[in-house]
């Protein structure tokens, strides 16, 4: 049990460091990712940056991910989801490119020059608060991929032993300090686990070691 996000980034932190894990930068996921990653990117001596993505929603039930877009297009669908509810190909390209535009739009907001950094021979740190389904994080993954990192890595206090094992495929290493078989949702290995305002977020990003 995590008392709060900097809680969990600390301890993160701690691990990371103990691990002698060295990364040119640490990239967070808005907006809940940014307590989690700033001790993180602080501990390891690397810039803090963000990496956006959005989860396509199903049919009438927008919380249930079909899958998830990031800010570059970069897409992962969860194709047992989608053989057992048979969206449209319509309904699956709309949800698609109207996510893939809010992602974009958020990207925006927190980096100042837009779009998406070249990342080719960097050796990146995704960091997320945790990783329920892993659709998000599949899909920022794909991206710092396709802007040519050489090394990229996921970091997460808590995470579903299912996703992680999937992610596993998806990153160079995965770290995650707990996997616990009776995982539910991330929010449960928190004692506070508020919403992350943008303007807190932002100030995440802005603060310096």
């Amino acid at each position: 049990m995590f008392d709060d996000r900097t809680d969990a980034g600390d301890r993160l932190a701690a691990e990371l460091e103990a691990r002698d894990l060295t990364v040119d930068i640490v990239l967070g996921i808005p907006r809940g990712a940014l307590p989690v990653a700033r001790p993180v990117a602080d501990a390891l001596d690397a810039d803090l940056d963000v990496v956006v993505a959005r989860k396509m929603g199903a049919p009438q039930n927008p919380e249930v991910a079909l899958g998830a877009v990031a800010s570059d297009g970069s897409v992962w669908y969860n194709d047992d989801l989608i053989d057992r509810l048979h969206p449209s190909k319509e309904y699956l390209e709309e949800v698609r490119a109207t996510e893939a535009e809010n992602a974009r739009k958020k990207a925006d907001r927190y980096r100042e020059s837009g779009g998406v950094p070249d990342r080719r021979g960097e050796r990146v740190l995704l960091v997320d608060d945790g990783v329920a389904t892993g659709a998000t994080a599949t899909a920022c993954l794909r991206q710092v991929r396709e802007a040519g990192a050489d090394w990229v890595g996921l970091a997460v206090p808590v995470g579903s032993p299912r996703a992680v094992d999937a992610l596993e495929r998806e990153a160079d290493a995965v770290i995650a300090l707990q996997t616990p078989a009776d995982f539910r949702a991330v929010g449960q290995f928190y004692r506070t686990f508020d919403q992350v305002s943008d303007e807190e977020a932002l100030e995440y990003l802005d603060s310096e070691p």
